[in-house]
C-alpha cells in the first residue's frame, strides 16, 4: 500500500484552537463548516470502500471540537487522526506533496540512519519530525491509529533552514538510494524557510510546518 505524504504552514495556536472545545467567533465558525464538509466527504469515502471505525470522521471531528477524544474501539484512532486532518486542510497554507512512499517509517528510518552517521542532529533527522506525532497545542490525549496512518508531525518554520543546511552539507557523501530524497526536503525546506521569512516582514505568524502520511 502506498502513503502519501503532505505537508503545510500553519501557526499552530490557530489550527488546534478549534479542537479546544470554543467558545468559536463567527468566522471560525464558518470555517468549522468547511472542516464539518471535509469529514462528510471523507466518510463518504470510506462508506463506499465497505470501511467501519465504529466512530464516523464526522462524530469524531465532533468530539475534538467539544475538546474530547474518549470513544473507545480498536479503530477510534483511525477516526479522530483522519478528523484531525479535517482540521489542517482547513487551516494554514495551501497544502503540498512530498512523495508517495511504499513503506515510509522504514524508507526515512534508513535514511535517518544514514543522516545521524555523517552528523545531522537528531532533531534534524527527517523521520523524526515527520513522525513526531501530535503538538502541545492539542490539550487532551488521542489514541493512536491501529495501523499507524493517517500519521502526523511537525517541524518548527525556526528548524527548516537549518534542516535544509544540515542535509546539503553532507549530500555529496550520502548513500544514492537517499540523494533524490534529501534534494527534495531540502528544496520544499529552503522554500519554505524563504516564504516564512517573507511572510515575517508582513507581520504574519505561521510558526510550523505539519506533514501527514496518509493511510
Amino acid at each position: 500500500m502506498s502513503h502519501v505524504i503532505a505537508m503545510k504552514t500553519v501557526t499552530l495556536s490557530r489550527t488546534f484552537a478549534y479542537v479546544q472545545g470554543g467558545p468559536f467567533s463567527a468566522q471560525q465558525e464558518e470555517i468549522l463548516d468547511n472542516m464539518r464538509e471535509r469529514a462528510r466527504a471523507d466518510q463518504l469515502r470510506l462508506d463506499e470502500e465497505g470501511i467501519d471505525w465504529d466512530l464516523t470522521i464526522p462524530e469524531a471531528l465532533e468530539h475534538l471540537i467539544a475538546g474530547r477524544a474518549d470513544a473507545v474501539g480498536p479503530y477510534a484512532g483511525n477516526a479522530y487522526h483522519t478528523a484531525l486532518l479535517a482540521v489542517i486542510a482547513c487551516t494554514g497554507s495551501d497544502a503540498l506533496d512530498v512523495g508517495v512512499y511504499s513503506k515510509p517509517s522504514t524508507f526515512f528510518g534508513l535514511m535517518d540512519d544514514e543522516l545521524r552517521d555523517l552528523g545531522v542532529p537528531a532533531y534534524l533527522l527527517p523521520r523524526g519530525f515527520l513522525y513526531a506525532g501530535l503538538p502541545k497545542e492539542i490539550p487532551f490525549h488521542i489514541p493512536s491509529p491501529m495501523d499507524g496512518y493517517p500519521a502526523i508531525g511537525y517541524l518548527p518554520l525556526a528548524q527548516a533552514k537549518a534542516a535544509a543546511d544540515a542535509y546539503t552539507a553532507v549530500l555529496d557523501r550520502l548513500d544514492g538510494a537517499f540523494t533524490y530524497d534529501t534534494k527534495l526536503l531540502i528544496e520544499l525546506l529552503q522554500v519554505e524557510h524563504e516564504e516564512w521569512q517573507t511572510s515575517l516582514k508582513r507581520g504574519h505568524a505561521a510558526d510550523t510546518i505539519l506533514f501527514w502520511i496518509g493511510g
